[in-house]
């Protein structure tokens, strides 16, 4: 495949190698092999070998630094198959092309919460549906009273789009913000929202939980609680095995 001039002036320059994963002797040992650094801090990449999980923490741990996540998992999807030695040649080649995908912020009770697939409210408990309210740029959503119940709402990013999101709606999006109603007692359609759109949602009964991907660090909600949901101002940066 031929790289345009605007994709070649988007390469990096790759020295130094943070890994994460299981099973990595023989990785290392490749690694080792070449001109690359192995390192524990500031990286100029991470490469995560494993799954879409591993991913997900690897971006909150080390944001906006360029990750090559490589699968080492049935079930990563995000996470790209290809064989690690043919991987290594090509970054330390430079023929891997940056690509950047937008996260969604979270704000509710002084705290904030970043994902690269998305954010969720979500009931505490799972015997109890929270209600709960819905703005979109301050214009709330809904018929009648607007109250909702269910198990929450998910706001997924176009990457997080073929996650918890396609689980609920059984649809994928690829541009702004997807907004999906988690098992509601009444059907509410999801909806595409331009990527400047503010979701903001209020519980009117708990308990309820803010979380961001598989980040354990959850936020707890109760009545009267908001949480404010939008487009994060930072990107995530994957290398592109595609090219080469």
């Amino acid at each position: 495949m031929k790289v345009s001039d605007a994709e070649a002036a988007d390469r990096v320059a790759i020295k130094r190698v943070l890994v994460l994963g299981e099973d990595l002797d023989d990785v290392l040992g490749l690694i080792r092999e070449t001109d690359l650094i192995l390192v524990q801090d500031a990286p100029d990449v991470v490469l995560t070998y494993g799954g879409d999980g591993l991913l997900l923490g690897s971006e909150r741990r080390w944001p906006g630094v360029p990750k090559l996540p490589l699968r080492h998992s049935r079930h990563g999807k995000k996470c790209q198959g290809h064989e690690v030695r043919d991987a290594l040649r090509r970054l330390v080649g430079g023929d891997l092309v940056v690509t950047r995908h937008d996260k969604v912020e979270a704000e509710a009770r002084g705290r904030t919460v970043i994902g690269l697939n998305d954010v969720l409210v979500h009931n505490s408990s799972p015997t109890s549906s929270v209600r709960y309210r819905v703005w979109i740029n301050d214009v709330e959503f809904g018929d009648e009273d607007n109250e909702i119940v269910g198990d929450g709402v998910v706001v997924a990013t176009p990457f997080g789009s073929t996650a918890y999101y396609r689980s609920i709606t059984r649809s994928t999006f690829g541009s702004g913000l997807g907004l999906a109603f988690n098992n509601s007692t009444e059907a509410v359609d999801h909806l595409v929202l331009p990527a400047d759109a503010v979701i903001r949602v209020q519980i009117t009964r708990g308990p309820a939980l803010l979380a961001a991907d598989n980040d354990a660090a959850i936020i707890p909600l109760g009545n009267g609680d908001e949480a404010t949901i939008r487009m994060a101002a930072t990107q995530a940066v994957l290398l592109n095995l595609g090219v080469g």
